[in-house]
């Protein structure tokens, strides 16, 4: 399925700085609670991430990453997500998460 470059615009990828990460244990399956700095404009979001395999809270904190900002809120296990963070599954479907590469400021939009 294609889409449009126009339809490809409205979704908003953005980079970020992982600034606080904790268990989350309400999760189904597990899960972080992950808080993320996108810059002055759109601020401080936080979310819940699958990513218990790669990643500890502490080894998240200070890592930039790419979130997508403008799906709507989602309550997950009583916990309100606000973002999608952005990975590739490896080979046994673990989540690697995107990043930039060399670091960017918080907040540019992904084009």
């Amino acid at each position: 399925m294609s889409i449009s470059y126009d339809e490809f615009e409205k979704v908003d990828f953005r980079s970020g700085t992982v600034i606080k990460a904790e268990e989350f244990p309400r999760a189904k399956k597990p899960a972080y609670k992950v808080w993320v700095d996108f810059g002055p404009d759109i601020g401080v979001k936080q979310t819940s991430a699958q990513v218990t395999v790669h990643y500890t809270p502490e080894s998240l904190v200070g890592r930039q990453v790419v979130g997508c900002v403008n799906l709507g809120e989602k309550n997950i296990a009583g916990f309100t997500s606000q973002f999608l963070l952005v990975g590739f599954p490896d080979n046994d479907g673990a989540i690697c998460l995107a990043t930039a590469e060399p670091k960017v400021p918080n907040g540019k939009k992904l084009f």
